[in-house]
């Protein structure tokens, strides 16, 4: 499955868990839940809350940092549940990318009334994958 196809994949299963808990309203956390849940019901692997260490000059800082989702273990997934988007989420998520040496992520926000406009899809790059020509948001 390419990347496309999965970030595809990825956002079916957010429109069908955005439908089936009828809209916004929830806590992330039940987003996030139901989403992982949704996303193995279509063999879809995912993990949940991964660690992901900061370092700084090489050496680790106190805290991991958690991704929210890591799916098939290429696409990290940040959940939100907002009334607003804010671009502050691109940029988290773009850094997100980055300690994880990973090259796409989606923000999923569920407090969107419908899921399909909350949905960013943010590149750590250009052309990985050869069907991907995105690029990360400026800074």
């Amino acid at each position: 499955m390419t990347l496309n196809d999965l970030s595809g994949a990825i956002k079916g299963a957010a429109i069908e868990v955005h439908r089936e808990l009828g809209g916004p309203g929830l806590l992330e956390d039940i987003y996030e839940s139901a989403l992982s849940c949704e996303l193995a019901l279509r063999g879809i692997p995912t993990k949940r809350q991964v660690a992901v260490p900061v370092l700084y000059k090489g050496h680790q800082v106190k805290h991991p940092h958690f991704i929210d989702l890591l799916v098939d273990n290429r696409v990290v997934v940040e959940v939100k549940a907002t009334e607003k988007h804010s671009s502050i989420f691109e940029t988290q998520l773009l850094t997100y990318l980055r300690l994880s040496n990973l090259q796409l992520g989606l923000v999923i926000n569920f407090g969107e009334r419908h899921v399909r406009q909350g949905i960013r899809r943010v590149v750590n790059g250009i052309d990985f994958d050869n069907d991907l020509r995105v690029s990360a948001p400026p800074r």
